[in-house]
């Protein structure tokens, strides 16, 4: 219901980026139920909402359209107390694959990008608070760095453009080379 009365202030949505994302990191023995349904309702269950009822619109208008989910190199590959963020992320990424069965023949194109860890706020709480966990992780990355938003927003821009008109169920890696290894 609240996402239904914020999205009617909006107007008609053709083009949707899913971008919403939380995470706490604990070891795997140590997670608790609150935790996973905070970070499942945030990571998961706001995309699946939000699309259906955007989807539901460009479907009713005959309207071809593009939705683009955020997701992360987690839900490609395991990391050490991000369980529940990874699981969140892997069911964004099987949830592209579904919408994209479904909505192909609406014309309706759905994607995941999927960023290593990103220079914003966030990823700086996870990466920056021990000494040397950020260098750790950037020399498992062959480019040898973080991402920056606007290597971001630009891959978003792209699937969401007619450019890529023929692009839809895929899982866009943006992990300079991270999972390649």
């Amino acid at each position: 219901d609240a996402t239904q009365r914020a999205l009617a202030d909006v107007g008609d949505v053709d083009l949707l980026v899913n971008n919403a994302g939380i995470t706490k990191l604990d070891a795997f023995g140590n997670i608790d139920q609150a935790t996973i349904d905070k970070i499942f309702a945030v990571n998961f269950k706001a995309a699946l909402n939000v699309s259906q009822l955007c989807v539901q619109s460009m479907k009713s208008r005959g309207v071809p359209g593009a939705v683009v989910n955020v997701s992360s190199q987690s839900g490609l590959v395991a990391l050490p107390e991000h369980a529940v963020y990874c699981g969140s992320k892997a069911a964004l990424d099987m949830l592209t694959r579904v919408m994209a069965l479904e909505l192909g023949p609406y014309n309706i194109r759905v994607n995941s990008v999927n960023p290593t860890v990103t220079n914003t706020a966030m990823g700086a709480a996870v990466w920056e608070q021990e000494p040397g966990k950020a260098v750790a992780m950037k020399a498992k990355i062959p480019l040898g760095r973080f991402a920056e938003t606007r290597e971001i927003s630009d891959v978003v821009l792209f699937l969401l453009s007619d450019m890529a008109s023929m692009v839809t169920g895929v899982i866009l890696p943006i992990d300079g080379g991270y999972t390649a290894v």
